[in-house]
């Protein structure tokens, strides 16, 4: 356990912009998280857990306490039928890890969502997703330890109230620490191919999870930067779901617009808006619209968090006048 005042949060966030906190804490067990929030130094103390900070953007220094699992186990695969199987992780581990360690299993589910920064806890509760496939569809519980009365209390998946990028753990922030995720995935090879760049596997008679896994990290790595070399978030916005009358219109004034059917309506690539919005490689301070990915704000190196907000307000408002669209971050604005 670790517990340290007046913190940089720089490390600890992909996008490089200087953060500090009133306090740190990093807990190896449930039972250190438990000492940590009955600690009278912190009673009252506004707190924020994080993960893999993949997807925050600090904008001021926080008055209040940062948690940070570094609980990474997995426990043994545990085989619920001839077809399907559960594998566990505790919310510290590499979200990436864990994807590679189910291939390693034999299981199929996870290979789309491979090379996606962060930490297993929080898939949970983002509900993250690409290429097809959302964590929502194969999670079987998460475990989490409910911060009003220290107690466990583990959710179904309907108990979780998964949307896109979304969850009750993010209607409720601080009321629920997530501990566990446990997924249940197929002992059958089965994949989700639909996506475009994904769809010639399909013709593979030898296609294994591996070979998914390694063609989703190809065309990651050559779209996005490297968190190492390049700070982001990520994708910065989500992709808006418009109502289908409203995307006919944009259709007939927009023949190329690409478009995906979503459950309440009709999904829209947010990159593809920005980008033909004339928004690809605009710049405000140290902060530019990634030219390979526009749905991507990065730091060229010297951007400062205020650099970042007025870029991507004001590409809400150019997408907005254009489209009639307002982009929702998918970044968590702290």
């Amino acid at each position: 356990m670790t517990i340290v005042p007046d913190f940089d949060l720089t490390p600890y966030t992909t996008f490089h912009v200087p953060a500090r906190a009133s306090w740190f804490a990093e807990y190896g067990t449930v039972d250190e998280l438990l000492s940590i929030l009955s600690d009278s130094r912190f009673r009252g103390m506004p707190f924020l857990h994080i993960g893999g900070g993949s997807n925050l953007l600090f904008t001021k220094p926080f008055e209040g306490l940062v948690l940070h699992s570094a609980m990474r186990g997995m426990s043994t695969r545990n085989d619920i039928s001839p077809t399907e199987s559960i594998l566990e992780a505790e919310s510290g581990l590499n979200w990436d890890e864990f994807v590679r360690r189910s291939i390693d299993e034999g299981l199929y589910g996870l290979e789309n969502l491979a090379y996606i920064p962060g930490e297993v806890g929080a898939s949970a509760i983002q509900n993250i997703g690409a290429y097809g496939v959302e964590a929502k569809d194969f999670i079987h519980s998460v475990s989490t330890i409910d911060t009003a009365t220290g107690n466990e209390r583990v959710f179904t998946p309907e108990e979780c109230r998964y949307a896109y990028r979304d969850s009750i753990f993010k209607h409720v922030a601080g009321r629920y620490i997530v501990t566990k995720a446990a997924y249940r995935l197929s002992r059958v090879k089965k994949f989700t191919l639909e996506y475009g760049p994904l769809k010639e596997l399909a013709s593979d008679p030898g296609l294994t999870a591996s070979k998914v896994y390694d063609r989703v990290v190809n065309i990651r790595r050559s779209k996005l930067p490297e968190p190492s070399e390049l700070g982001s978030a990520g994708s910065f916005f989500k992709n808006p779901v418009v109502p289908v009358d409203k995307f006919n219109r944009l259709k007939s004034e927009y023949a190329d617009i690409p478009s995906y059917e979503a459950p309440a309506g009709i999904k829209i690539p947010a990159g593809w808006l920005i980008e033909h919005a004339g928004l690809k490689g605009h710049r405000i301070g140290g902060a530019e619209v990634y030219p390979k990915q526009c749905l991507v704000i990065v730091n060229t190196g010297s951007a400062t968090a205020r650099d970042i907000v007025d870029l991507y307000t004001f590409i809400q408002r150019t997408v907005e006048r254009i489209y009639g669209i307002r982009l929702e971050p998918e970044a968590n604005i702290v």
